[in-house]
Order: C-alpha cells, then sequence, then structure tokens
C-alpha cells in the first residue's frame, strides 16, 4: 500500500491495494491512521462490492441503519442520486450541493462517511471537502477568541431553505418536526484540537438579529472554503473515498436530475458530541 499526500492541508491516496484488501483488517486499521491524519482517504477504481463496503466498514467502527432508504440486501448502504426510481430520498439530495456536516443535528455527529462511485457523468457532481481544522487553526488569535464567544442553531430546515426558497407551509412543517441543535461555533475535540462547526445547517447564531448573524456565518463559510483548504476529487467509476465527517466540510458539485450520477455510501456512527 503506497500512500501519497493530495495537498498539504487535506487528503491521501493510496495505490498498491485491490478489492481483496478490503477484507483484511491491516487495511481497516491503516485507513483509521489515515484518516485521523489527512481527513480524506481516496482509493482509486478499488471496485468494493457492496457485500465488501459493509463489512470494511464495520472494521472501520460501528454503522448507521437509516430507518429508510437503505438497500433491500444491504440496509446499510444509502443510494446517493436524484432518481426518485433509485431512492425514495432522492428529493432530498439536492441541498447537498451546499458545504454541510453530516448528522450535527444528531445527538452525537456522525465519525465518518465512505461513499463509493456506482455510476458517474464526466464534469458532474465531483465532491470537495473543506478541513475546518486547517481553517481554525489559519485564524488571526483575536478572531478565534471572537468566534469561541458565538452559539449556532442547526437545523434540517435551515439545509433545506437553500433548495426550497419559496417552500409550502406544509413542507416547512415538515421540516420543522426534525429536532434543531444547538453548537458552538468553535468545537473544541477531545483531543484538543478546534475546528469550525458550520455549513448549511447553520440557520442563526444565538443572541444576534437574522441579519448580522447570516453575516457572521456566511463570512466564516467563506474562509474556510478557500482553495488553500479544499480537496476536489474527480470521481470514477469504482471510486472509494472515505471521509472525518468530524472535521471537514463537504458538497458534491451541480449534477443534473437526469444525471446517471449513483453513489453508495455507508457511514459511521459518532462517537465525539460536540463540545
Amino acid at each position: 500500500m503506497i500512500a501519497t499526500a493530495v495537498s498539504p492541508s487535506i487528503g491521501v491516496e493510496v495505490q498498491g491495494i485491490s478489492a481483496a484488501d478490503f477484507s483484511s483488517p491491516g487495511t481497516a486499521s491503516t485507513t483509521s491512521e489515515l484518516l485521523a491524519r489527512h481527513g480524506v482517504v481516496v482509493f482509486r477504481q478499488a471496485h468494493v462490492s457492496d457485500t465488501d463496503l459493509v463489512s470494511f466498514s464495520r472494521m472501520l467502527g460501528d454503522v448507521v441503519v437509516a430507518p429508510m432508504g437503505g438497500l433491500p440486501d444491504h440496509p446499510e448502504i444509502s443510494p446517493v442520486t436524484l432518481d426518485p426510481s433509485k431512492s425514495e430520498l432522492a428529493g432530498l439530495r439536492r441541498s447537498t450541493i451546499f458545504w454541510h456536516i453530516d448528522g450535527v443535528t444528531d445527538d452525537i455527529p456522525q465519525k465518518a462517511t465512505l461513499l463509493t462511485a456506482r455510476e458517474v457523468v464526466d464534469g458532474e457532481g465531483d465532491t470537495e471537502f473543506a478541513n475546518t481544522y486547517a481553517a481554525y487553526d489559519a485564524l488571526p488569535n483575536s478572531k478565534k477568541s471572537e468566534l469561541a464567544e458565538y452559539r449556532v442553531v442547526h437545523s434540517f430546515a435551515a439545509a433545506q431553505r437553500l433548495t426550497h426558497p419559496d417552500a409550502t407551509e406544509k413542507q416547512k412543517d415538515a421540516w420543522n418536526r426534525l429536532p434543531a441543535r444547538e453548537h458552538p461555533l468553535v468545537w473544541k475535540h477531545r483531543d484538543g484540537r478546534r475546528s469550525l462547526l458550520i455549513g448549511a445547517t447553520a440557520g442563526h447564531v444565538v443572541g444576534m438579529s437574522p441579519e448580522d448573524g447570516r453575516a457572521l456565518l456566511d463570512s466564516v463559510l467563506e474562509w474556510a472554503t478557500q482553495p488553500q483548504f479544499v480537496l476536489r476529487h474527480r470521481w470514477q467509476v469504482g471510486d472509494l473515498v472515505i471521509w472525518d465527517n468530524t472535521s471537514l466540510l463537504h458538497r458534491a458539485l451541480p449534477y443534473e436530475p437526469t444525471s446517471r450520477r449513483l453513489m453508495h455510501r455507508t457511514t459511521l456512527v459518532g462517537d465525539e458530541a460536540v463540545a
């Protein structure tokens, strides 16, 4: 196995590994180490089967079984597509074109995500990642102190409003039935490192007017997604990409609802509450 850093701040690409290697605990152990150091681990054209994707995910941690939308034979796998014939959740995927962190409204945010490409379209639907550790570390000390004072309310509704600005009252009621959660803008992790907790779910800043809060959140997001903190993955069929959900923002670049783009995703259960 040969691992090559993609950029100074984020990502590593692994070569010299076959599909059969994903059944090895050694591969899982090395992957976990790379993930902790680099945030994103890319296996080009791994061509992992659904069965091996699930078993490899379980070697990395506990796997989320979504209450709906999983594959019949593998409920741990969620198909990611805008095609409603392939996923009953296709209509909700439109908001994934905005920077976000998965599971931030859960009790504990999701630990990591594994995504493998089953069908791709050249030039459509690439995925970008932004390192929120590096973005925080690069802030001036005075700005770090300022941001540490803010708390932000995250909600599913905030993310959905971005793609449905003219939503009906019925849609809004459905979104609002899902729990919102208040978090610090700066996440202090158990290892002492700090990251910025922002993204599409960030609806408003506690104690600030909607206008001022929006301006603050937009400015922090703009800072965190500068090119020096970002990795763009250009998908090829068979690629497997794993990312640390607790230290990264991610988004899919826009693609058409009629696109054949299809990903299979597993998600690892979180093990660190926001503090």
